[in-house]
């Protein structure tokens, strides 16, 4: 059903990464949470450390929108989705305004969501090296697309009184409002590492201060009130909000009669990443969706069904992973039996038989190590076979993200067959229920992932 949202909204981007989004944007949620609105989180592109910010800032959860993971028809109906009920959402973006998928021009940039979304940009610069030519930059940023609409400048590391008066005169002899001034500071400082930020669930309660403190900073540095006005000059969208059982409709497998099959999803500090819409497509296909810690729970949840494994950093916590050995049995016993079980990246390594040297479930006959080569990008990719998540042929947009090698043993059956970028070449593991690949894929491009796993998994009180 076609429906107008009218909600309040803005996009956080800036000229390059670095420049200080999270940040705005995390303490622009939490400011505004502050003073009693409900706010929606989201996230511009694949990343999924983000999020978890967010979601520590609003109580809500961190939602990505991602152009190549789930196509630009969806960018507005996941957002609907996300958004309902919420008084302002605040979409922090990737990367610079207008980067994007590389060589695919402005596919999966934050200026293209902020066009699909109809929202005004807030550009947040770095004004650490520059006095009078912070002015031409954003003049560039500004002029560059007449789609695009810059709303303002919020200002930041800026080093004085003095160093602030500069850049105000700059723009506003551009035209530009400056929205906000965020001086030199490390309080909101937020640790990183291999691949990015440390997840809020590794940092707690630290992760609690650093976002206060970035709630803070904004309070103490933005106009709130210019731009919660700003924010409310976005005109309705129209539209349906995506569905995850309008999705599944079409998906050709219906919901599961009788007793609702338990889907275990691993969380917990070393697998914190899973999109929102994954449980939720899990539920409406007739699932129960339990879920638990691999790092601190000794068995799967009761009448575990199938097992849902995704992303995160096993790596850093291989010794306690594999020192729970009573769980990695029952991982791959499960496995064994021939219940549906997905794993994407983190979930492939901790299915492999070692990492690091250290004991893993042992499912898989291969070894992963940690090496000093990135590999990362977004990826086409068709299945190569059947199995429990896609029919053979079933074409997929993925992201990869991680810093291990696999090392496979012989003769293991390939899940995907990437096509682009680079040569062809063949990606993880079909086995039995299992498919286990280092390729995220978002669930609501794909509903019937969803849909097959719950089809397949066993129902409580059936031999497992």
């Amino acid at each position: 059903m076609v429906s107008t949202l009218r909600i309040p909204r803005l996009v956080v981007a800036a000229p390059s990464s670095g420049s200080g989004k999270t940040t705005v944007a995390t303490g622009l949620m939490a400011a505004f949470t502050g003073r009693g609105l409900t706010v929606s989180p989201h996230k511009a592109g694949p990343d999924y450390i983000d999020p978890g910010y967010h979601a520590l800032a609003t109580g809500r959860p961190g939602r990505n929108l991602d152009a190549y993971l789930c196509g630009t028809q969806l960018l507005g109906p996941l957002f609907a989705h996300g958004a309902a009920g919420a008084d302002l959402a605040v979409v922090e973006g990737v990367m610079g305004l207008y980067d994007g998928a590389a060589g695919q021009g402005e596919l999966a940039s934050t200026a293209q969501l902020a066009k699909a979304l109809r929202a005004p940009v807030v550009l947040v610069v770095d004004g650490s090296s520059q006095s009078r030519s912070v002015a031409a930059l954003v003049h560039g940023f500004a002029s560059w697309d007449p789609e695009v609409r810059i709303g303002g400048v919020i200002l930041n590391k800026v080093g004085s009184d003095r160093h602030e008066e500069l850049l105000r005169e700059a723009l506003d002899e551009a035209g530009v409002d400056v929205l906000g001034v965020l001086r030199r500071t490390p309080q909101a400082a937020t640790p990183s590492r291999h691949l990015g930020l440390v997840p809020v669930a590794e940092r707690e309660p630290d992760a609690v201060a650093a976002v206060a403190a970035m709630a803070e900073q904004v309070r103490a540095g933005c106009d709130l009130d210019a731009l919660w006005a700003l924010a409310r000059s976005a005109p309705p969208l129209t539209g349906a909000p995506w569905d995850p059982a309008g999705a599944l409709a079409g998906s050709g497998t219906p919901p599961p009669s009788g007793p609702r099959p338990v889907v275990a999803v691993a969380g917990g500090a070393a697998f914190t990443f899973s999109y929102a819409e994954h449980a939720e497509l899990l539920t409406a296909a007739g699932a129960e969706v339990v879920p638990f810690d691999p790092l601190r729970d000794e068995h799967l949840p009761e009448s575990t069904g199938a097992l849902v494994i995704g992303g995160g950093f096993p790596e850093v916590y291989a010794p306690e992973l594999s020192a729970n050995a009573a769980l990695r049995a029952e991982v791959a016993a499960l496995a064994a039996a021939g219940a549906p079980v997905a794993a994407e990246c983190a979930g492939l390594l901790y299915l492999a038989r070692e990492l690091d040297g250290a004991p893993m479930c042992g499912v898989l006959d291969a070894s992963a190590r940690m090496t000093e080569r990135l590999t990362l990008g977004y990826r086409d990719a068709v299945a190569v076979g059947d199995s429990v998540l896609a029919p053979a042929g079933t074409r997929v947009s993925g992201h990869e993200f991680h810093r291990t090698r696999l090392e496979p043993g012989a003769g293991t059956a390939p899940a995907w067959g990437v096509v682009r970028p680079g040569p062809p070449r063949t990606e993880g593991f079909v086995q039995g229920g299992v498919h286990a690949s280092y390729l995220h894929v978002h669930w609501a491009a794909l509903p019937t992932a969803a849909a097959r796993l719950v089809a397949r998994a066993v129902r409580p009180g059936a031999p497992v």
